[in-house]
């Protein structure tokens, strides 16, 4: 936790961004019991953002941040790597203040919000961004004293994914053998490209012709370049798929069903 006392700067200016304000001691008659606390940080909603290779989006911050003395102005934005001043990643570059709404019921806390565009050909330059990110937040209190924390919250970027699926022959005679190909292949951003991903599980499964649910077959494990294949029975008419549930850097993936017509 960082904390500053009263300086002579208005509250981030355009061109200042709340990264590079200067560190100073804790002010003497500042304890942490007196520092702004923060709670209840969520970052898109609670859900993983996963990026392609091109994907544009908003990504909402919301917090409450909480003072003794009243919250004057609050911020937040998000930031990756060991800690802040060795950052690899920071999002946005230049974090705007949040739209604060104070408490109708206590005036010492404020409900905060902001937005930041993600842009993952600008900000995502290599595979070691995905993963789990920190939510910085701050805020000034009504008697200018600023405090920060580095790790208030957590947010999870992830590589977007992308599983094909083929079925033949088609159509087929019941009892026959049926061959299901496919690959697994995942935003490389350091590349700008897809690129296989190998030794990962994904589940074959099958939904009857008429029926609206699939059932899980087997579990099939991608080989090089992320390529996928194996054999099932014929039995009855229906859709083939792929499902790649995900990794802790990967986003999951669902093939459209592929349909077998068997006689």
């Amino acid at each position: 936790m960082r904390i500053r006392p009263a300086v002579a700067v208005t509250f981030l200016t355009a061109t200042l961004s709340v990264s590079v304000l200067p560190a100073t001691a804790q002010a003497a008659d500042r304890t942490a019991a007196d520092a702004t606390t923060f709670s209840n940080v969520v970052v898109n909603g609670g859900k993983d953002i996963v990026l392609g290779l091109t994907t544009r989006k908003t990504v909402t911050i919301t917090w409450t941040a909480h003072d003794p003395e009243g919250v004057v102005a609050s911020w937040a934005y998000l930031w990756h790597g060991r800690n802040t001043d060795d950052a690899d990643g920071s999002l946005p570059l230049f974090p705007p203040s949040g739209t604060c709404v104070v408490s109708p019921t206590d005036p010492t806390t404020s409900t905060c919000e902001a937005s930041i565009g993600v842009d993952a050909a600008r900000d995502f330059d290599h595979n070691g961004l995905a993963g789990a990110w920190n939510v910085l937040a701050g805020a000034q209190d009504t008697t200018d004293d600023w405090t920060e924390i580095d790790a208030a919250g957590t947010a999870n970027f992830k590589r977007f994914a992308k599983v094909t699926v083929n079925a033949s022959p088609e159509p087929v005679k019941k009892g026959r053998t049926i061959t299901v190909t496919g690959k697994l292949t995942r935003a490389s951003w350091g590349s700008g490209t897809y690129t296989g991903y190998q030794g990962r599980s994904v589940q074959l499964q099958f939904r009857k012709k008429g029926s609206s649910v699939y059932t899980t077959l087997k579990t099939v494990t991608t080989g090089a370049g992320g390529t996928l294949k194996t054999t099932t029975k014929a039995k009855t008419d229906g859709y083939f798929r792929y499902v790649f549930t995900g990794t802790p850097t990967t986003g999951p993936s669902t093939a459209t069903g592929d349909f077998v017509d068997v006689r």
